[in-house]
């Protein structure tokens, strides 16, 4: 109770007591019932039984319940005016105040258990219903109109037009499920749908209310629901459905570029149809996941958040998916951009081999740029000296080559490549000479424009016990971090600092030994900056 009011500011209000403690715990007094609730050790907690509070706990009790009447009076006012003219509040009346004061964010109350032997879990999910906001009280959610970018807000009410997100993706024995929040509007299976993200219709083919490892049919989803949907082919994470005639786009999730990787191949040629769908459907399923293959090593790259983030996917694959396959340790997501603009760059793709040839020149300009996505093509060719048919190839080589890497093996990222200029022959030019001719130009540019090694800024938090703040800082220090801020959060201290993803390895552990165990830190991708020089090197030996 009092950590909670310390660290976390709040106004914690118990509504249960702990009915014995350590090994001698049985359960809890509810306060607001005035009853005791023992839990049967055989069942871990499945079974209860009720009876009145015994006379030596009586009197501690009755004094927690009158600081629990207390605490609701200086927060909620629907009991206070009660409270002060003397008039005995009823279980009905702890309720409404404790709701009261929960969906004002004035009170947190607190439950009682023990997670190892599931005492408790009946009371705190009846807390959940009886005090915790529904989704009919929450407010309008906003989101904006595709077309013209204006705002609009949706009631959550049943009589309003659908707005549904998604907010995950799985795999299921039935089919993919696409995990739906409704906010506002009512949702039928066999609905035609709009995605106004990817701008195409989907249909509902079922939909379900899910209870862990069971399911129940709907013939109706309404406001507030959660529920799975099958059927769905191009929503995603982080799309909203609605009708075609009243489209909205709530809030997108953005996902931050993937910070490292990992190589894995499989081990036999009858795992790797295996290891592809599996790596598939969990890239379907995890918006932050990537995967490709390297042709050159003949393994497939895959690509994530952190290191943890990996390591489960990993175990994914080997456990859920049975692929047999070999992993290599993790590694870092180096990006290479450029140094400086260059124009007028040529390249030229021309062979005569007897027969039809290949010929195509492509003239392109490359300059920095930074925007949301790595690579910008623009195309500003006029009077047909690079024919309209062939520009999309020109596009996609850019595309793809920039994504293999093109001085250093690192993928290209920030800049933008505008097609100036080209020539054709009649006979001889083709797709394949016009990609070839794009990726010779790009190469070309990309080593006159000179190449810069980025990676992978961290923002991390640290929260520390004060009396390991030096050692913990001293050890950032040693990590090339930039300690932006340090805080205090009651005894605590919290460090904010950034820090390069190839120095955070390992982390975890050096923590936990320079703190006996008692500090604790997150870390989110921040950005992408210059190596230094020294590291720069390294990486390209």
């Amino acid at each position: 109770m009092k950590e909670i009011q310390e660290r976390l500011g709040a106004t914690p209000v118990p509504v249960q007591i702990p009915f014995g403690t350590e090994e001698n715990h049985r359960g809890y007094v509810d306060l607001v019932r005035m009853v005791v609730r023992v839990f049967d050790e055989e069942s871990l907690g499945a079974k209860f039984e009720e009876f009145d509070i015994p006379e030596d706990v009586l009197d501690d009790a009755r004094d927690s319940r009158e600081r629990l009447i207390e605490t609701l009076a200086e927060h909620a006012d629907s009991v206070m005016e009660k409270y002060v003219h003397d008039h005995d509040l009823s279980q009905d009346d702890i309720r409404a105040g404790l709701r009261e004061g929960t969906l004002t964010n004035r009170l947190t109350p607190v439950f009682c258990g023990a997670a190892v032997k599931n005492k408790g879990i009946q009371g705190l999910l009846d807390g959940i219903c009886d005090y915790l906001p529904s989704p009919l009280d929450v407010p309008p959610i906003i989101g904006h109109d595709p077309k013209t970018n204006n705002e609009i807000t949706r009631k959550p009410s049943n009589d309003e037009p659908l707005a549904a997100l998604a907010f995950k993706t799985a795999a299921d024995q039935h089919g993919e499920l696409t995990y739906l929040r409704i906010y506002s509007g009512t949702m039928k299976p066999g609905d035609r749908l709009f995605n106004p993200v990817v701008r195409k219709r989907e249909t509902v083919n079922r939909i379900w209310r899910m209870h862990a490892n069971d399911r129940e049919k709907l013939d109706r989803a309404e406001t507030g629901d959660i529920v799975a949907v099958v059927g769905l082919k191009q929503t995603t994470t982080g799309h909203t459905l609605c009708p075609v005639h009243k489209q909205i786009v709530l809030e997108k999730v953005e996902f931050p570029q993937t910070v490292i990787d990992m190589s894995i191949e499989p081990k036999s040629s009858a795992d790797k149809e295996k290891l592809v769908e599996a790596l598939r459907r969990l890239a379907r399923e995890d918006p932050t996941f990537e995967w490709r293959p390297d042709a050159e090593l003949g393994q497939i790259i895959i690509s994530g958040m952190g290191e943890l983030h990996l390591e489960v996917l990993k175990n994914r694959m080997l456990r859920d998916f049975r692929v047999d396959a070999n992993v290599g340790r993790p590694r870092v997501t180096y990006k290479e951009t450029i140094r400086q603009p260059v124009e007028a760059v040529e390249g030229r793709f021309i062979r005569q081999t007897g027969g039809r040839g290949q010929y195509a020149v492509v003239v392109i300009n490359i300059e920095p740029h930074l925007g949301e996505h790595p690579v910008v093509f623009e195309s500003k060719i006029r009077g047909g000296a690079v024919p309209k048919e062939y520009i999309h190839a020109v596009e996609e080589s850019i595309h793809d080559s920039a994504a293999g890497g093109v001085v250093s093996g690192y993928p290209l990222i920030n800049v933008k490549v505008t097609l100036i200029d080209g020539k054709a022959h009649e006979v001889d030019s083709s797709e394949i000479a016009f990609a070839a001719a794009a990726s010779i130009a790009l190469h070309k540019g990309v080593e006159q424009a000179g190449v810069r090694i980025l990676e992978p800024l961290m923002r991390v938090e640290t929260v520390t016990p004060a009396e390991f703040m030096g050692v913990v800082s001293a050890d950032l220090n040693t990590r090339r971090a930039d300690i932006t801020e340090i805080a205090h959060r009651g005894n605590a201290r919290v460090i904010h600092c950034l820090v390069p993803l190839a120095e955070m390895f390992g982390y975890a552990t050096t923590l936990r030994n320079l703190t006996q165990g008692r500090a604790s830190y997150t870390m989110e991708p921040h950005d992408f900056v210059e190596v230094p020089e020294e590291i720069y090197e390294n990486l390209l030996i």
